[in-house]
């Protein structure tokens, strides 16, 4: 008798390459219609399924968790961050979690870029004015929507894993001096390819940083590791760029001191309450202080595609007997 194909529930649209060898592999139940899983309906897939495919909009809390049947066995995560899935309350109940590290290094190692460029050469606000209906561009002057050069500047890198080296290599490019902060020192050929200088010190980097980039993952250790207390030590000249998590930073405390004249702008791809966007925010972007996107530093095709390719193969390593490649423990985070 043919062995049974595993129940594989994922909980947002997949690109239709990744949809079709899921159905071909799995018995694979998805949401064409990609409309967000509610907790409740959480908690009726994981009682039923063998393999939950979570996105990072997908809350599984210990609640989720406590509703899994008995086949459970495997969340693999649909992107690289795992802070919405309780993987201490998963493990504790011998589920498996993965996620797909790697994929998203260049795409939003690019985004990162385009901010850091965005924001002190005021891009944004001058493509919305020529495009404005009201015809106020008149036309070229020598102090007219003047920003800052970022070629000589010295960028601070918060996190230097993947992402953030991928920054620093397209930073040099652009003349940009490269400084950061990480748990240990790279390796030091890394940091001699890099020309990078590393900081022991957070609090001593952020004082004397021209553009600061957020590259590190939201964990209970860096939740609000930029604090309001940090925010204080920021230049007043300086620009924050945040394409990583939004919980990271205490975003009321960067929209107040961008308010007042404190810090000279931001550049964010992720927001701390998510989807929700705070309305002085968005009066910021209106006034050219920050420039805000929708969470869109990995959304090319090749990066989603790349993501599912991983995801299918961790369930497969999984079902086959084998540790799967991207395997998550508590212990890492």
């Amino acid at each position: 008798m043919a062995r049974r194909k595993p129940l594989v529930v994922v909980t947002r649209k997949l690109p239709d390459k990744i949809e079709t060898r899921m159905r071909e592999l799995f018995d694979a139940r998805l949401n064409v219609d990609d409309v967000p899983m509610s907790q409740a309906a959480l908690a009726e897939a994981v009682a039923t399924a063998d393999v939950l495919v979570p996105a990072i909009c997908d809350r599984i809390d210990a609640r989720v968790i406590e509703a899994a049947g008995p086949n459970l066995k495997l969340i693999a995560n649909f992107g690289n961050g795992v802070d919405h899935i309780d993987v201490t309350a998963a493990t504790e109940r011998g589920i498996t979690i993965t996620n797909t590290p790697g994929v998203l290094t260049e795409d939003t190692a690019d985004m990162t870029m385009a901010l850091i460029l965005a924001v002190p050469r005021r891009l944004t606000e001058g493509a919305a004015l020529i495009t404005s209906d009201d015809g106020a561009w008149p036309g070229w002057s020598p102090t007219w929507m003047l920003g800052h050069r970022i070629w000589g500047k010295r960028l601070g890198i918060i996190g230097m894993g993947r992402i953030g080296q991928a920054v620093a290599r397209r930073a040099r490019a652009f003349g940009l001096q490269i400084h950061y902060h990480n748990r240990r020192p790279l390796p030091a050929q890394i940091e001699e390819d890099l020309e990078a200088t590393y900081w022991d010190s957070l609090d001593q980097m952020l004082a004397r940083m021209d553009i600061l980039s957020i590259n590190c993952p939201h964990t209970p250790a860096t939740f609000h590791l930029l604090s309001a207390r940090r925010l204080k030590l920021v230049r007043r000249d300086a620009y924050i760029v945040n394409t990583a998590r939004g919980e990271v930073i205490d975003e009321h405390a960067l929209i107040r001191m961008i308010e007042q004249g404190e810090i000279a702008g931001a550049g964010l791809d992720v927001f701390e309450r998510e989807p929700a966007v705070s309305p002085k925010l968005l009066k910021l972007a209106r006034a050219g202080k920050v420039v805000l996107l929708p969470h869109m530093g990995s959304a090319t095709v090749e990066a989603r595609v790349d993501t599912g390719e991983k995801v299918i193969v961790n369930i497969k390593a999984f079902m086959d007997g084998h540790r799967p490649p991207d395997r998550v423990l508590p212990a890492m985070l």
